[in-house]
């Protein structure tokens, strides 16, 4: 790290860097929100690249139970990371608690500790300590009102992350991780190997219709649940969904080619997406 760089400073380019959808919705904040979700958005990468880029799995282990240390050195005063530097003075301010930050360690930790799924409600855990509780954070700063407002965005998460999950399908089997659920593999008959060796079929393309159309449920149920009285707070949460959920319908145009490639939608695009939501509101 640079000696000259801020925490927010720190923060700031760990966000701009990761090239996220999120970082358009952070545009359209005033600045104390955006500056506390660019923190806690650091954060996440900063947990999330530990399983990413650390090989050896005795030394991500650890590197997690260093951050656990770390969530307990902030709250009692003395962070000692830029990124917890940066969080710590916006958690009074936006009910931000150690077990959001646990959660959010703990599902990086399974994924240190499998890389296959029984069934969907095993992988909804999951999803829900890497995206729903990312979510409920991300509400608070944004804003809210109402307490469904928290179901809501753990619902988002929920749909968010199965997204994700349609995306990297390629890549994660690249790493010898598959998140579909083992069950659904065996319902439309595609064995994991296929996935690993890029073959594409007809029940594969079955088989993500499926994970796909589970995907925009869970975004209609989720918007559902949003409060009217929150939805104008909410706003750069819609924008996310509305970037995610593009990318989602992107995926099905092409007819769920994905296990050879990463599709993505253009910065221009989500930047477009962002301030069409921002107009319209929803």
């Amino acid at each position: 790290m640079h000696a000259a760089m801020t925490p927010e400073q720190y923060v700031q380019e760990k966000a701009v860097a990761s090239g996220s959808s999120f970082y358009y919705a952070f545009l359209f904040l005033p600045p104390p929100r955006r500056a506390a979700i660019t923190a806690f958005y650091a954060f996440c990468r900063e947990v999330d690249d530990v399983v990413d880029e650390v090989s050896d799995r005795g030394v991500a282990a650890a590197k997690l139970a260093w951050w656990q240390g770390e969530i307990a050195a902030s709250w009692a005063g003395n962070p000692s990371h830029p990124v917890m530097k940066a969080l710590l003075p916006h958690t009074g301010a936006y009910a931000i608690e150690p077990r959001h930050l646990l959660a959010v360690i703990e599902g990086c930790q399974m994924d240190l500790d499998q890389s296959r799924y029984l069934d969907f409600p095993g992988l909804a855990r999951y999803c829900d300590l890497v995206a729903g509780v990312v979510g409920e954070v991300a509400a608070n700063i944004f804003g809210r009102e109402s307490e469904s407002t928290v179901a809501y965005a753990h619902k988002l998460g929920l749909a968010m992350q199965l997204t994700n999950i349609i995306r990297d399908i390629g890549d994660d089997a690249r790493r010898g991780r598959i998140y579909l659920p083992m069950d659904e593999l065996k319902q439309f008959d595609v064995k994991a190997n296929e996935l690993l060796e890029r073959q594409y079929s007809d029940r594969f393309t079955a088989l993500m219709r499926f994970q796909a159309e589970r995907a925009h449920r869970t975004y209609d149920e989720a918007l559902a649940l949003l409060d009217p009285a929150d939805r104008r707070a909410q706003k750069p949460g819609l924008m996310m969904a509305n970037i995610y959920r593009a990318l989602l319908r992107e995926i099905e145009a092409d007819g769920f080619h994905v296990l050879h490639q990463r599709i993505s939608l253009t910065p221009l695009r989500k930047l477009w997406i962002a301030m069409r939501t921002n107009w319209r509101g929803r």
